[in-house]
């Protein structure tokens, strides 16, 4: 199983919608597929209209010895698994920066997960922050993926995550953590300025960029409201048709033809 973080400090970049859709999208594909909310404003599990519960999150796994095995649910997608999200994990916060070990403690409780062949991906939906659940999501991930908005102000978002994953590398809790790839999101072509900030993220890191741009819709903010990914909403549309093709770019880089 790898284990994929997409993640971004700033909020609003179309992290969730892409952390829920490609997870969508890669299980219509046949990957067997865990979804992990690490975010405790839990939108991605809202956003697949399933319910919060106290106890449901990974913060009984991190803070004490509960398997991860048990906080795993279905959903009504096919290869689709969840491990939902709750506000109890904001606790971790504080609890594990107490720790010595707050780093590493996502790594050590994903292990039984990661060798246990139940599942191709994990997709872990980061809260948007530079806090515990962020950087300990990037010390346990394979690699990382970074939905970056087309605004100015993504491009200072990315030079922030970049240095993080740095940090991560030299600290010594991840010196294999990869930047797998960067996603270009919310993407205006009426927009002189969309152009321009794909042009300039291409330039800088032509090797990681996605080919898949994602369209900015009314439908793909709709979605989540009805508590549905896209290609469920509306499997015909822009949005839909964007993250199918991201899926399908995502496989090809990772050698899987499924």
């Amino acid at each position: 199983m790898r284990i994929v973080a997409i993640a971004n400090q700033k909020g609003g970049v179309g992290k969730t919608t892409t952390s829920l859709n490609l997870s969508a999208c890669l299980a219509a594909r046949g990957l067997r597929v865990l979804l992990i909310d690490l975010d405790p404003q839990a939108n991605t599990t809202s956003g697949l209209g399933i319910a919060q519960e106290e106890g449901g999150s990974l913060y009984p796994c991190l803070v004490s010895d509960v398997n991860p095995t048990q906080v795993i649910r279905s959903t009504r997608l096919p290869n689709l698994s969840i491990i939902r999200s709750h506000q109890e994990l904001a606790g971790c916060e504080v609890e594990l920066a107490q720790t010595g070990h707050h780093l590493t403690r996502l790594r050590d409780v994903m292990k039984p997960l990661r060798y246990s062949g139940h599942f191709d991906y994990a997709i872990m939906d980061c809260p948007p922050s530079l806090g515990v659940l962020m950087t300990g999501a990037l010390a346990a991930a394979d690699e990382l993926l970074v939905p970056i908005q087309c605004e100015y102000f993504g491009l200072e978002g990315l030079s922030k995550i970049v240095q993080i994953v740095q940090q991560i590398r030299e600290s010594g809790a991840n010196p294999a953590l990869a930047l797998e790839g960067i996603v270009m999101t919310m993407f205006d072509s009426r927009m002189n300025l969309s152009q321009q900030v794909v042009s300039d993220v291409r330039n800088y890191f032509s090797q990681v960029v996605y080919d898949t741009i994602i369209p900015r819709t009314i439908r793909l903010g709709e979605a989540p409201s009805f508590g549905k990914s896209i290609i469920e909403y509306e499997p015909n549309g822009r949005g839909a048709q964007a993250y199918l093709s991201l899926a399908e770019e995502f496989l090809r880089r990772h050698g899987d033809a499924r």
